[in-house]
């Protein structure tokens, strides 16, 4: 059987963070403080699409920016994958 399930698009989910970061007016810097990281280069790498938040930072991201984890991770429906009854 075959099944349609969904995949992280992590550019899209990069450029929604970025996108939502700018719209909380908050910089980079705003966040590594709330994060508490000593460098900015995990915020770059979610906002780039060559890292995701691990799920205890997706959480803080998403009340940090004031939505919901969904309106966060940007989902294709487009991997199929063949599972065996």
């Amino acid at each position: 059987m075959t099944q349609n399930i969904p995949a992280i698009d992590m550019v899209a989910t990069g450029k929604r963070i970025t996108d939502l970061r700018v719209a909380a007016g908050m910089s980079v810097r705003d966040l590594q403080d709330v994060f508490g990281f000593a460098t900015p280069q995990a915020i770059y790498k979610w906002q780039h699409g060559t890292a995701m938040p691990t799920l205890d930072n997706l959480v803080v991201l998403a009340a940090v920016l004031g939505v919901a984890m969904d309106d966060i991770i940007v989902a294709t429906g487009e991997c199929l994958y063949e599972l065996s009854a």
